[in-house]
């Protein structure tokens, strides 16, 4: 996100900004409004303008869902406060600008831990719900939402609501990508831990059917799992997959000198990836190149290992701003899921993938446990595959308009928190309670104060 020149510091921190998602593609012009208080925040909403507004964390949504092309974007990075933190019943109360990242920092040495966090720490708890995000975990614990004891909404009409879970409008917000309101506030219950290490599991698999016969045999013995998948292997080796697997370690698992300061939260960064990268650097020999030595270097087995918190969840974390190596055309990811049942269907979409020679390194696949209760929150049980592909490919458009064909054929949906280019058409089919959001949008926000390039794009 860049912003110009143009500002008034005296209103609540103004600017003319050009937008865009994590993946750099489609930016949009905008009235970046930056609240310091509640009520700021409820002035920025009552003065959106024609255009609406949408609320924005810290950009990690890889498309347009926090873009508002002409209107206001509302940066909520400003409302960043931790106000109360439980350490005996294990709950914490705050902003929801606060980064997960933040959240880490002041849990964990206190034996605590976010009970869902997605592949980067550096997202707010805003975005945390109104993307619904899941984990290596979901399997087992569900998305985000269902950890959240209460939230506080600042809605259309300028009114700030308690919302609770079971009710429509919890429902509607969880996953609702920012639609039904601005979070102001949040309580969530958290995952208790002794250490801020991980004992990790590492396995190769030879071909996709391995893969999904060992996490299906298995998952459940871990509170965490997940595979990278090679995606540009072929042939017999099709869909092998390098297969990541823990928990949180326990005391007596660490050696004597890490006793000592147990519960410490350390990350590690390397250099900036450069603003400017050459264009073409991700090929399919660059890439393939990169997947054979990741999957040769990688241990047949190998059991017990402690690695840091930040190595296990967000190795990416490491080197900020690592969506530059896709260089100015920027790159599209696409999640999608398809339901237990539905293997032939993910075989089909491996196999494509793989004869099309998309050039992708950043893909995983995991198993997803009970759907959530959000009417367009993404998980439902089944399998989810995510890539990284360069926006740049020739007919990538074209190619993915056919994968999300067959995804909705076998029942399935596309991730809208990282979607930049799905067809409105196919969205009722995917997410069958579409018309409930949109009949409670349409109630609660008659006017249309909160719309974002998504909304425009998905008649959401």
């Amino acid at each position: 996100m860049s912003a110009d020149t143009d500002s008034d510091p005296d209103v609540m921190g103004l600017d003319h900004a050009t937008v865009t998602g994590w993946g750099r593609t489609a930016p949009t012009a905008a009235r970046l409004v930056r609240p310091r208080t509640y009520e700021e925040a409820v002035a920025a909403v009552r003065d959106c303008g024609a255009r609406g507004g949408i609320p924005r964390g810290l950009g990690r949504a890889y498309g347009d869902a926090a873009q508002n092309a002409g209107g206001s974007v509302l940066d909520m990075t400003g409302l960043d406060r931790v106000h109360a933190i439980d350490a005996d019943g294990g709950t914490v109360l705050c902003d929801a600008g606060v980064s997960l990242h933040r959240l880490m920092e002041v849990l964990l040495p206190l034996g605590w831990f976010v009970p869902v966090t997605p592949g980067t720490r550096y997202v707010t708890v805003g975005g945390a719900i109104g993307a619904d995000i899941h984990g290596k975990n979901h399997h087992l614990s569900g998305s985000f939402a269902r950890h959240v004891l209460a939230l506080e909404l600042l809605t259309a009409d300028g009114e700030i609501r308690t919302v609770i879970p079971g009710t429509p409008l919890f429902e509607a917000t969880a996953g609702g990508m920012g639609l039904t309101g601005v979070i102001l506030t949040a309580t969530i219950r958290l995952q208790p831990v002794e250490t801020s290490l991980m004992s990790v599991d590492t396995e190769r698999a030879a071909d996709l059917d391995d893969l999904m016969a060992r996490l299906a045999a298995t998952d459940h013995r871990y509170r965490y799992s997940v595979a990278w998948i090679d995606l540009l292997a072929r042939g017999a080796a099709t869909g092998r997959a390098v297969l990541t697997r823990g928990d949180h370690a326990p005391l007596d698992a660490l050696p004597a000198r890490l006793r000592r300061d147990p519960l410490s939260f350390r990350t590690s960064r390397l250099p900036a990836a450069p603003s400017l990268l050459p264009e073409g650097l991700l090929t399919r020999t660059t890439v393939g190149l990169f997947n054979e030595l990741w999957y040769r270097k990688a241990p047949r087995t190998r059991s017990g290992r402690l690695q840091r918190i930040s190595a296990f969840f967000h190795p990416l974390d490491g080197v900020p701003h690592w969506n530059r190596v896709y260089g100015r055309g920027g790159f599209v990811q696409y999640q999608f899921v398809v339901g237990y049942g539905q293997e032939d269907a993910l075989r089909r979409i491996v196999r494509r993938i793989s004869e099309r020679r998309c050039p992708s390194f950043l893909a995983v696949l995991k198993r997803f446990g009970e759907s959530d209760p959000g009417w367009l929150s993404f998980p439902v049980p089944g399998w989810t595959l995510a890539l990284d592909i360069p926006a740049g490919l020739p007919g990538l458009g074209a190619f993915l308009d056919e994968l999300d064909e067959e995804v909705a054929t076998a029942g399935g949906r596309v991730y809208l928190a990282k979607d930049a280019r799905l067809r409105p058409d196919l969205l009722a089919a995917m997410y069958p309670r579409l018309d409930d959001f949109r009949a409670l949008r349409a109630e609660l926000d008659p006017h249309g104060v909160f719309v974002s390039d998504l909304a425009r794009r998905l008649h959401l």
